[in-house]
């Protein structure tokens, strides 16, 4: 017997419910069901008398007995009543099926422990399907004060498998393989940070002797929890800083950078020279960077970024860009080559969009040196692409890129590179532990001079003349205007939804051809068709550009100074915040304007609430993680969330996690190579081979 064996093999379960187990709940062996916890508890220690009883109570429990049973209805309507009685009075007891197995298995004058909500009918109190089970079973049970409830699927329940059989399913596990269960944690961990056993924790998390039992065993969960995520990540980091050289980069060969310092049209913030002092450091190391760049839409990243590839330039290595989009890749690509425009210097744009004889031209001039910088999108990991000297990649947005993706970029050279990831997404603290963990992180907090914080207002429906009486005085002064919607069509299951082309044609009434001109983007129109939109607003044509959220990272258009938000109650804090950085881009005042509709909900309204209070990025980003949970940062799903948590969460355990960091950093001052501690070693060997490797991958 063995943690590792299947399900089907316990008492309970057998071939066809562990097929379920498996195909609703991935669970699969005796491990994965012990690591399957509860999400709430019903309190066991107390029994109500039934004259005790009202309609306003939650689920209570009673001790008694069956009377008589009746059954009244017919088709549809029939049910079994079965009177319940104890010392003081009468409930009825009703089910809608399983008739004859439920008088056959709790016959009358049976002492039986009864569960449910108690519910009122013409002053009659009754219960609904209560949970049933004999008074000498319930003593004999693991559960005497609190019964974990389980989140069990429907089409489980429809298959017999209720958070009863549930319940009495992990009891039989924890009674016969109990004694399987190895110590996870040295006892210097457990010691200094007052822990229950794991067996003891793995017990009262299932069936907790008291609250106070029960919060201990949740506590050592998710210390273990976020203690081994800290662990594999310090250990990376570790090992790369003392394992890995990095390319040397230094100071003394500066030539392209001193030139671009004295045509930059603008001065650098204090900021931006901070981070640039950092990357200098990592730079002439002798090891490799790698380095988080965090910096809220407009702060100016892409200098930096800038900066730092021409400082590899300048010691003869070539530097990449990889963006997650054309317009996002072709804004850089812009960006730079008007920065550079004096400078002896290469820079090339490579995308799924570049033709053929283009693409062989980049090709060459990469393998011959002759480039010196490669800008693009996903389309820089091709095969095809080979460097002859790459030296540092920039990675812009880098949650949008699968693991794989970025991984493939680090492979074009038989050295790593130096690696700076930059994201606008301000990243909650919690959040960048554990994401960016392996990471040094530098963070430019200050916008540059001249930029006017942006005013964010809320509208609703009503208000809609007021809006385009706004939008007519912004164009009348020359500024232009986004509208973005959060879906392109109208839809039969988000009807509240604004769509894109039904605000195409309400936009269009109200600023009708020739004297306006009005672009749209979304994501199904094809590449040049976007581009040529993109443009037209760009240069000044266009007057308002409508969209969906593909304008949501990299368009830069200064003139841009008023962002209208349609049913912005549908969008996450983080989506919204980084959709109000495309405007604010000049030395013009300007808005962000949230649409929405009459009555939101309460999480909604603390979502727009929170915008139009503040501008500040982190403190958004925290109110987004607390607000949403972690998966969803940006309302589209991320790619790249390293660690699925069973317990802990990002969000509400901060103090664990400060914790658990903390103890990895003193475990791995002790023995850097952990091998004072071989269940350390032997616990993360298991975890790499059940996750991705993460040692090359920022």
């Amino acid at each position: 017997m063995s943690l590792n064996d299947s399900i089907q093999y316990v008492p309970g379960v057998g071939p066809k419910r562990a097929e379920l187990l498996k195909k609703h709940l991935n669970i699969f062996t005796i491990q994965d069901l012990l690591y399957y916890f509860p999400y709430k508890y019903i309190d066991r220690s107390k029994f109500y008398l039934i004259n005790e009883l009202n309609s306003e109570l939650p689920i209570v429990q009673i001790k008694g007995k069956i009377i008589d049973y009746k059954i009244l209805g017919e088709k549809k309507t029939k049910r079994l009543i079965a009177t319940f009685a104890d010392a003081t009075g009468t409930i009825e007891l009703i089910w809608f099926n399983s008739f004859e197995w439920i008088q056959k298995n709790y016959p009358p004058f049976t002492e039986l422990v009864v569960l449910g909500k108690p519910n009122e009918f013409n002053h009659n109190l009754y219960i609904t399907h209560p949970e049933i089970e004999f008074w000498e079973t319930f003593q004999n049970s693991l559960i005497q004060t609190l019964q974990p409830q389980y989140t069990i699927p429907e089409k489980l329940k429809k298959h017999g498998i209720s958070n009863k059989v549930f319940n009495k399913i992990i009891q039989t596990v924890i009674k016969q393989y109990l004694s399987y269960v190895k110590e996870t944690l040295p006892d210097i961990v457990i010691q200094r940070n007052k822990l229950s056993s794991l067996t003891n924790a793995l017990v009262n998390i299932h069936f907790p002797e008291n609250n106070q039992k029960k919060e201990e065993a949740i506590y050592r969960l998710k210390f273990e929890e976020l203690f081994y995520i800290q662990l594999q990540i310090l250990y990376l980091k570790y090992y790369r800083k003392h394992n890995i050289s990095g390319f040397l980069i230094t100071k003394d060969k500066d030539k392209l950078v001193k030139l671009l310092y004295k045509q930059l049209p603008f001065k650098l913030t204090q900021a931006q020279i901070k981070v640039l002092s950092d990357i200098r450091h990592d730079f002439a190391s002798g090891k490799q960077m790698n380095r988080l760049l965090q910096g809220d839409v407009g702060s100016g990243k892409t200098v930096v970024a800038l900066l730092a590839m021409l400082m590899a330039v300048d010691n003869g290595y070539q530097a990449a860009l990889m963006a997650p989009t054309e317009i996002l890749a072709q804004q850089h690509y812009q960006t730079l080559c008007e920065l550079c425009k004096n400078l002896p210097l290469n820079i090339e744009l490579l995308t799924g969009s570049t033709k053929t004889s283009q693409r062989k031209h980049i090709h060459k001039g990469l393998v011959n040196g002759t480039i010196n910088i490669l800008i693009g999108t996903h389309a820089l990991i091709e095969d095809k692409v080979c460097f002859a000297n790459l030296g540092f990649v920039v990675i812009d947005e880098q949650h949008r890129f699968g693991v794989a993706q970025r991984a493939k970029l680090w492979q074009k050279n038989t050295n790593e590179p130096h690696v700076l990831v930059m994201t606008a997404t301000p990243i909650p603290r919690t959040l960048a532990m554990t994401i960016y963990g392996d990471l040094d992180v530098s963070v430019i907090d200050e916008l540059p001079p001249g930029r006017k914080p942006i005013k964010t207002i809320h509208l609703d429906d009503s208000k809609r003349l007021k809006l385009f009486q706004f939008l007519h005085s912004q164009i009348q002064k020359g500024r232009q205007i986004y509208v973005v919607f959060p879906i392109i069509k109208e839809s039969e299951t988000l009807v509240s939804l604004k769509d894109l082309e039904d605000g195409y044609e309400s936009y269009s009434r109200e600023f009708p051809p020739p004297k306006y001109v009005i672009a749209v983007v979304h994501g199904q129109m094809k590449p040049q068709e976007k581009d040529f939109s993109m443009q037209l607003f760009a240069s000044g044509k266009a007057h308002i550009l409508i969209a969906t959220t593909v304008i949501e990272v990299g368009v830069n258009v200064p003139n841009a100074s008023v962002m209208v938000i349609e049913s912005a109650e549908r969008f996450g804090l983080s989506q919204l915040h980084q959709l109000r950085g495309r405007v604010g881009r000049g030395s013009e005042q300007s808005y962000c304007i949230l649409m929405t509709k009459n009555q939101l909900s309460k999480e909604a309204n603390m979502r727009i609430q929170t915008l139009c209070e503040s501008n500040d990025g982190f403190y958004i980003a925290e109110k987004d993680l607390e607000l949403r949970g972690p998966g969803d940062l940006e309302g589209t799903q991320q790619s790249g969330m390293p660690f699925d948590l069973k317990i802990a969460r990002y969000s509400g355990d901060e103090h664990i996690l400060i914790r658990a960091k903390n103890e990895a950093e003193f475990i791995l001052q002790q023995s850097p190579d952990l091998n004072q501690y071989p269940i350390l070693q032997h616990t993360l060997k298991k975890l790499k081979n059940e996750k991705i490797d993460w040692s090359k991958i920022s």
